[in-house]
């Protein structure tokens, strides 16, 4: 008579079964598949536009939509489908840019704040609640007015407004990790504050910091839409969709397809990072993870 060894069903890897659980969600599914067609569109518009966004065509002034030109056209006759591909790609570019950098000096601030604690804590909070006093697009028209126009001024100021989200982020999920007891065995081998706070503390509070990324991206494609749309931002004749909207403003009951392409693009764009931020908050939360 022979025995068996039981052994115990091996485990999947943890990315791998995160990533598992992903693909089952719905909402990640939907939002990712429109986030990954708005990079594409970002990524590959001048190849995909029929006309160059720039060109004018005054024969063709304010040509309803057709199969020539399938957004229509503006007060320049310009083709106004080529022109929201390549504002795809100022917004894009300007989203990515801005929450890259307020991302990095965020989470610098939330990790420091939340391991060291104490006095340093109040101080980096307590700035963090002087930018929060001020409202998101007002603080950014401030900065604006003092930078000057133009993107790359668009993008420090969006950054400005979204550092003190991922300081508070960042620290709230540090200060659930940072007595586990992986940090302070850590500790007790002797390794430095910056080892432990980047190295152990933070690869453990990710989860709401990815999730906060992608909610932060829809914020910023209205806010460099907003900033634009008060001509702070993208400066004509270069295409963006807050100054599509400005200009067709105008010619609502002429043209409303001015409006309403440039408003359609930002809505789903904005709505594509929602559902995959709501989606990853979901499988990022153990509870949600337990699920078969």
């Amino acid at each position: 008579m022979t025995t068996q060894a039981i052994t115990a069903p091996e485990r999947p890897h943890p990315a791998l079964d995160l990533l598992r659980k992903a693909s089952r969600h719905g909402l990640v599914l939907t939002g990712g598949s429109i986030v990954l067609l708005l990079g594409v569109l970002a990524a590959f518009g001048a190849a995909l536009a029929p006309y160059d966004p720039l060109a004018m065509d005054f024969t063709a002034r304010f040509a309803p939509p057709s199969l020539t030109h399938p957004f229509g056209t503006d007060d320049f006759g310009r083709d106004l489908f080529s022109r929201v591909l390549y504002g795809a790609r100022v917004s894009v570019q300007v989203a990515f840019i801005a929450v890259g950098i307020s991302g990095v000096v965020g989470v610098t601030l939330g990790v420091t704040a939340g391991y060291l604690s104490g006095w340093v804590d109040e101080v980096i909070m307590r700035l963090m609640d002087v930018i929060f006093a001020f409202p998101a697009v007002l603080l950014a028209i401030t900065v604006m007015a003092i930078l000057g126009r133009g993107v790359e001024n668009a993008m420090i100021a969006i950054a400005i407004v979204y550092a003190p989200i991922f300081a508070r982020v960042t620290r709230g999920a540090v200060i659930s990790v940072r007595d586990r007891e992986f940090v302070t065995a850590a500790r007790a081998l002797g390794q430095g504050h910056v080892r432990i706070m980047f190295m152990h503390v933070l690869p453990n509070a990710l989860g709401p910091i990815i999730v906060q990324t992608s909610l932060s991206l829809a914020f910023a494609i209205l806010a460099e839409a907003a900033l634009s749309f008060f001509g702070l931002g993208t400066q004509p004749p270069d295409p963006s969709w807050g100054r599509m909207l400005s200009e067709g403003r105008g010619f609502l009951g002429q043209a409303p397809w001015m409006g309403i392409f440039p408003g359609l693009a930002i809505m789903v764009s904005v709505l594509g990072f929602n559902l995959l931020g709501d989606g990853l908050r979901d499988v990022l939360d153990p509870r949600w993870r337990g699920r078969s």
